[in-house]
Formats: C-alpha cells, structure tokens, sequence
C-alpha cells in the first residue's frame, strides 16, 4: 500500500536522530528532511498519488495547490503531476520568502491568479508558522484558501495553531507514525 510505503520511505531517507536546532528555534532529538524523499522519484509518486487522494477525501476541489519555497515545492509539483495524469485540472504555485526585486516583483510564482481556491502545501509542519506565513500571502493576493496538507505532523503544535487561524489541516504522515 502506498501510504505505508511512504511512511519506510521517509523513516529510511528523511528521519535522523541526535541533537537538532529546527527552524523554529526549538531542540529536537530527531530531524526529518522530508526533502530527501519529497525530491526523490519514488517519493514524488508515491506523494502525488496520495496528496491527490487526500484532496479529493477532503472535498477540496483547488485550481492550485503550493506554499512557501523550498519545502511545498516539490510536493506540489508532484500533486499537480498526479492530478494531470488522472485527468484532473490542477496546477502548482510558489510563495517566495520575500518578493522579488526584478523583473514582475512577485511573491507568488507560478500558476496562481486572484480569486484561486488553493490549497496549502508543506512538507513538515512543526509550529504551523510557515503554513500561516502562505496563507497570509495569498489571502493577501485574493486567494480562497481551502486548507493545508502536509506531508508530515511533527504533532507539536503546528496543526492546532493552523486550525485555530479557521484553516482544515491534513496530513499524510503523522511524526507517531513515523516510530519517533
């Protein structure tokens, strides 16, 4: 099955042990690079599979779907990818850190128009603050924020601050799951 495929995938390449300082500013005993599957190729299939099963069980019929660079990026471009190969009109955005400071200025790339129902993409939510960061910045472009998936719940807290902000988090992978 796919979903527990993922969960070795991530254990095997994304999981590491010892003593951690997270963006956050948090310690931790464990670290997970979830881009160390969410870049590989078996994790993009296995991610856009699931991602797209995980929309449509959540009734979120997005035009979009991304967040904020770097982590949202390849899990988006691999939901998109999945949705096309189904049949399904669904493309990808990225939010920049900051906006550009050339060319169009943009903070959102990509596929994204005012007035998009999109969902939010992270790879691992720890405190919820990069996901609520996303949304800010699409609200602000006119976006209709239909949720937030995540690849991983690292359960400390993200998931109820993203929910407390009115938004519906899903994740693939929980950090218990995971055997942390």
């Amino acid at each position: 099955m796919t979903d527990s495929r993922l969960r070795a995938l991530l254990h095997e390449r994304s999981l590491t042990r010892g003593d951690f300082t997270l963006a956050s500013g948090r310690r931790s005993s464990f670290y997970i690079d979830a881009r160390r599957t969410t870049m590989s190729g078996e994790g993009q299939v296995l991610i856009g599979a699931l991602g797209l099963a995980a929309l449509r069980a959540r009734g979120w019929t997005a035009r979009a779907v991304g967040g904020l660079t770097l982590g949202a990026d390849p899990v988006a471009y691999a939901i998109a990818h999945a949705a096309r190969n189904a049949g399904v009109a669904l493309d990808a955005f990225t939010v920049r850190k900051t906006a550009k400071t050339h060319g169009t200025g943009r903070r959102i790339e990509g596929c994204f128009e005012p007035g998009d129902a999109v969902v939010v993409i992270e790879d691992v939510i720890t405190t919820g603050q990069s996901a609520l960061e996303a949304i800010a910045v699409l609200r602000e472009a006119q976006a209709r924020v239909l949720g937030v998936l995540a690849v991983v719940d690292r359960e400390e807290g993200g998931r109820a601050a993203i929910e407390a902000a009115g938004h519906a988090v899903a994740a693939l992978v929980s950090v218990s799951e995971l055997g942390v």
